[in-house]
């Protein structure tokens, strides 16, 4: 709840409030005063100018000095009708976000509640007088699109002019837009505020990719979070090709070609700071499907200890990690964290007095000190060919993003043999499997078994919400199906999410690893050597070597996911054998 009012801070002068929330310090304040003696301007603009305060902390200050109340958005509710008083667009537009009503008065929280103009049009357009209150800018942007980012596409109808609605109907893919059209519609600002709220919805929501599908009577939307996708409000289908379009310009993309794929990038403020987003078209029987996937450069500062990787495993890779020469390979499907796990071990063996050098397809993530280099096939850049030229450049270490060909494969066989650490990966249903894979691709078993250190297969498996976890009692039938995998001990606590705001229902927030490392023996060598089976590779493993799936029962029984969720991922991994 907002605060009371109090009458003390209005005595206080700008410069002293400032000073008490820590914006500024005495000796920054003393010289903006020494200023305004000479320029005779305005404090506030004074500070702006010399960058001592941003915007929102000279609001929030002058806020409390005029004595408008601060309000607290992160709890906030308001009910649909208070809601549709104000039109997405001006909410959107001002940073504003409407609270309660009463008695002819409409209280608006606002992050600069000193726009003359903003209060006129809001009186306007909603027919009550203005209650004004102050809002961090974050806690509001977040609150729009918690109320409104999901329905923010009705506020676009009146981008298309009626007529060329009607002439719209029953148009597949609104290809009768001139490309000027196109350009005029995707730079109108609702359009701009839409694509950008739909993009800071799904970075919010942690969604790593947004797909835009057309169909014949609406557009599709859906952000992919913690790895399956979720279908919010869709769009509607006259806004289809200014969608589309608006995303062409953001990422440099041929507005007027339909009819062929194209690729691109954007680079989006967030929030926390920078988003870059691949951006991929193709075509389809309704219009352009667009696929974003947003990459969020924190990720790429993720260390190894954090992935979820048990303290065996972590313990067995960094061993690898800390070795001169040889090869270790990371396999799983697309989109189970492979290049983050290189990431975080390069992350953390990186010394300015070693080289390393990376090939990848495309840069995910940019490295500090380390030399990343792009495949381009369009420019007969292959990853053969990139990782030849990377071995004339002196490298201690080399990361080559995917083994694809036998080309590949050979020249990084042979960079590990010849004194080099070389990282890459696979894709295989298990760690064993890259073994076998690796001779079907023409590795001569005997080089294999000479440069191979380890192999680390991964999933990722959906976390509980710690928000609104819970224990429970499992049924008899799943206890059966766990005691088969591994021994269960009486008593042992069972956990799910009852689903709660902050995971969307759905009673999973965030992702870990489920992991299971394969290190080379000398055992193994041999055997790699005479071209085994991976039957006769899982037999021949240490010991000590951990399946994936018992890495994920043991995440069950500490309390970090769930049956359901192992089994759904351990479906997956079968269903690729």
């Amino acid at each position: 709840m907002s605060p009371r009012k109090n009458n003390n801070t209005t005595k206080k002068k700008l410069g002293q409030l400032l000073c008490e929330k820590d914006y500024l310090d005495e000796s920054r304040l003393e010289v903006a005063l020494a200023e305004q003696k000479v320029e005779h301007r305005q404090l506030g603009q004074i500070l702006l100018d010399l960058g001592y305060v941003t915007q929102s902390q000279l609001n929030e200050a002058l806020a409390l000095q005029v004595g408008i109340e601060r309000v607290g958005l992160s709890d906030v509710s308001v009910g649909p009708e208070i809601v549709a008083l104000i039109p997405a667009e001006l909410v959107s537009k001002y940073s504003i976000m409407p609270l309660r009503h009463d008695d002819g008065r409409l209280a608006v929280a606002m992050t600069d509640p000193f726009q003359p103009q903003v209060i006129e049009d809001l009186r306007v357009v909603t027919g009550y007088s203005i209650e004004r209150f102050y809002a961090d800018p974050i806690e509001m942007e977040n609150t729009i699109m918690r109320f409104y980012g999901s329905h923010v596409a009705r506020m676009m109808d009146d981008l298309v002019p009626v007529e060329q609605r009607a002439e719209d109907d029953g148009k597949f893919d609104n290809g009768d837009y001139s490309a000027a059209k196109l350009h005029e519609l995707a730079r109108e600002p609702s359009l701009v505020n839409l694509v950008n709220l739909v993009i800071l919805e799904a970075i919010e929501a942690r969604a790593s990719d947004i797909h835009i599908e057309p169909f014949e009577h609406e557009v599709k939307i859906k952000y992919r979070i913690d790895g399956l996708l979720m279908e919010k409000t869709p769009s509607s289908k006259r806004l289809q090709a200014a969608i589309t379009s608006r995303i062409k310009i953001m990422a440099d993309l041929n507005i007027a070609e339909r009819f062929v794929p194209q690729d691109g990038h954007i680079e989006f403020m967030g929030n926390n700071g920078r988003v870059d987003i691949r951006v991929s078209t193709i075509p389809t029987v309704f219009g352009e499907s667009v696929e974003l996937r947003l990459l969020d450069r924190s990720v790429s500062m993720i260390d190894l200890k954090d992935l979820g990787m048990n303290e065996q495993c972590l313990e067995g890779f960094t061993q690898c990690l800390q070795k001169t020469h040889g090869i270790v390979l990371v396999t799983g499907p697309t989109g189970c964290g492979k290049t983050t796990t290189l990431y975080a071990a390069l992350k953390m063996i990186y010394s300015p007095a070693v080289k390393m050098i990376t090939i990848e397809d495309p840069v995910e993530y940019q490295l500090d000190g380390i030399n990343q280099m792009p495949v381009n096939p369009k420019r007969g850049l292959t990853f053969a060919k990139g990782l030849r030229h990377i071995l004339r450049h002196d490298p201690d270490i080399v990361m080559v993003g995917e083994i694809r060909d036998r080309e590949t494969a050979n020249i990084a066989i042979r960079a590990a043999l010849t004194g080099h650490l070389v990282f890459s990966t696979l894709h295989t249903n298990d760690a064993p499997g890259a073994v076998t894979r690796l001779i079907d691709m023409g590795v001569e078993p005997f080089l294999l078994a000479s440069s191979l250190e380890a192999v680390m297969a991964q999933r990722l498996l959906r976390q509980i919400c710690p928000h609104c976890k819970e224990s429970y009692k499992p049924d008899e039938h799943l206890l059966k199906n766990l005691n088969g995998s591994t021994k269960i001990k009486s008593g042992a606590k069972f956990y799910h999410g009852a689903g709660c705001i902050e995971c969307n229902q759905t009673g999973m927030l965030g992702r870990t690893g489920m992991f299971e490392l394969l290190k080379i023996t000398g055992r193994l060598r041999e055997l790699i050597a005479s071209k085994p089976t991976t039957e006769q590779i899982i037999k021949a493993a240490p010991a000590d070597h951990i399946g994936m799936v018992h890495d994920g029962i043991a995440k069950i029984l500490k309390g970090i996911t769930t049956p359901d969720e192992v089994f759904r991922v351990a479906k997956t991994i079968s269903e690729e054998e």
